[in-house]
């Protein structure tokens, strides 16, 4: 164990069946007011493929994108190539990629609510920096704020969420981490909508209007409760304990809570988590720290929806019908984490994560046989097969939606115990952000060069990402938070990786003595 053998245990047994309390609206509104973070996230994602398909934004910062826009001759798939563009949008994930690891420990030594104000505050500057930009260099200096923001957001809020929710509905309600970033897409998209219309300066209002998410998360950070798992573990037990009462609805809360002081004790005795979390005892968490989030990305869905207009205006849609179409999918990814939440923790992780990537890869193999028979390089497509390829961009979507959007963020943020959490999350968050940098950076310039291929390319990754969770993740529906360590034990291949410990040597010398009596 990571406290040696005379050191803290950690959690040691069971306690899940002697867990009590129920859904209280204590709950319901310290979930729905930090996953507002979401909304950040996902409004940025948004408003950056509408706001690079405007004339009057890339005729101020990107002259060169816009003229050749303007060539009637320039290939379908290369007319965008630029890598300044392309910078403008992946700035922020390389920011974020960094503050994620500044936020950990603040996030571990503070609390929850500590980082969420950080990336509140940080955001609003940035929003404020981009709407009022008269040249590139401040254009961007309120990106890399904006990605300083996303950094601490998305470090504290999945956690957040995950350590306040019951266990028992711990994967929906972590899920109003990926319903508030669909809802922020959709909203972006239907401002883009409006704004395009708004000659010449609606691309300020797109971006000025970031500020609104970023206001309300900072007095959400401001007025929520610290978690008690964060109480706890800063020796606040008391405190904890009454926060833990509220959000369950009821005095009897000893399990619950000897689990957090057990599981603190070891949190505690850990001094540096970052250099802990490469042990072989958090082997398993760490593969899925950093498998999870790389395989969100290789979906392919941030290329599709923070490109989504310069991607239908590519295949030849006009101006508006590509902003219409854009809107359309974000609409589709908001219903599809509707239906994640319902069904997480009847039907399990694993059943969405396997049944989206099935229809993942059939959606991607469509559209690039689409494209590479009907699309050449100064074509547009008809009317009857643009409306195919919408349906099936909008069908990939929704497999998204259930499966890798919600799960991708909501399985990393439960499965770590509580003295690698908070560093567990920061490399999720960084890998997560480090795969959004390099397709953003590299997508327009992949598409291209790869045209059509470009949706088998990411066929193939969803492919080798499905074969993953069959294999290697095992279903964390219903386990405590702070039991999550016991499961790995039990699996058919992590077990043999993880080190023997005392308890697992006298759990095997009580079964021989009982199997020989």
């Amino acid at each position: 164990m990571a406290g040696g053998s005379f050191g803290p245990a950690g959690v040691a047994k069971e306690r899940a069946e002697q867990y009590q309390g129920k859904v209280t609206s204590y709950v319901i509104v310290a979930c729905l007011v930090a996953a507002i973070g979401g909304a950040i996230f996902g409004y940025d994602i948004g408003v950056s493929g509408g706001v690079t398909s405007m004339d009057e934004f890339l005729e101020e910062f990107f002259k060169m994108v816009y003229d050749k826009k303007k060539q009637a001759r320039e290939s379908n798939y290369c007319k965008y190539d630029d890598q300044g563009l392309a910078a403008f949008t992946s700035s922020l994930y390389l920011a974020g990629l960094v503050s994620t690891l500044a936020a950990s420990p603040i996030t571990r030594n503070y609390g929850r609510r500590a980082s969420i104000v950080c990336g509140g505050i940080s955001f609003l500057v940035g929003a404020a920096l981009n709407a009022g930009a008269v040249n590139l260099p401040m254009l961007l200096a309120g990106r890399i704020l904006l990605g300083v923001g996303i950094g601490f957001g998305n470090q504290a809020v999945p956690l957040y969420l995950s350590e306040v929710a019951p266990t028992h509905l711990r994967g929906g309600l972590n899920m109003m981490f990926q319903l508030a970033t669909t809802l922020g897409i959709f909203t972006a998209n239907m401002v883009n909508y409006g704004t395009q219309k708004l000659k010449p300066w609606g691309w300020r209002l797109s971006l000025g209007l970031a500020a609104f998410p970023a206001l309300l998360m900072t007095l959400g950070g401001y007025l929520l409760p610290e978690t008690p798992n964060s109480l706890v573990e800063r020796g606040l037990t008391d405190r904890g304990r009454r926060v833990l009462e509220k959000l369950r609805g009821t005095p009897n809360v000893d399990a619950e809570l000897q689990d957090m002081v057990d599981a603190s004790e070891l949190a505690n005795s850990i001094k540096h988590p970052f250099r802990n979390i490469l042990q072989k005892q958090h082997r398993p968490q760490l593969v899925m720290a950093i498998c999870m989030p790389m395989f969100q990305i290789l979906t392919g869905i941030n290329s599709i929806l923070f490109y989504a207009p310069v991607l239908f205006q590519t295949m030849g849609f006009g101006g508006n019908a590509s902003l219409y179409s854009s809107a359309l999918t974000g609409a589709v990814l908001v219903l599809s984490t509707l239906i994640s939440i319902a069904l997480v923790d009847k039907l399990g992780r694993r059943a969405l994560l396997i049944s989206g990537g099935i229809q993942m890869i059939i959606c991607q193999a469509i559209v690039s046989v689409i494209l590479g028979v009907k699309f050449g390089d100064n074509q547009e497509l008809s009317k009857g097969y643009s409306v195919v390829v919408v349906i099936f961009i909008c069908l990939f979507v929704v497999a998204f939606g259930w499966s890798w959007g919600p799960l991708g963020w909501t399985i990393p943020s439960e499965i770590f115990p509580l003295e690698t959490r908070s560093a567990g999350q920061s490399i999720t968050v960084a890998v997560n952000l480090l795969f959004t940098f390099i397709i953003a950076q590299a997508f327009l310039s992949m598409l291209c060069a790869f045209k059509f291929g470009i949706f088998l390319f990411f066929a193939g990754w969803i492919t080798v990402m499905t074969v993953f969770v069959y294999f290697l993740l095992p279903e964390t529906k219903g386990v405590p938070i702070e039991e999550m360590t016991l499961l790995w034990k039990k699996h058919w291949f992590w077990k043999k990786v993880l080190p023997a410990t005392n308890l697992d040597e006298s759990e095997s010398n009580n079964n021989e003595r009982n199997s020989s009596v």
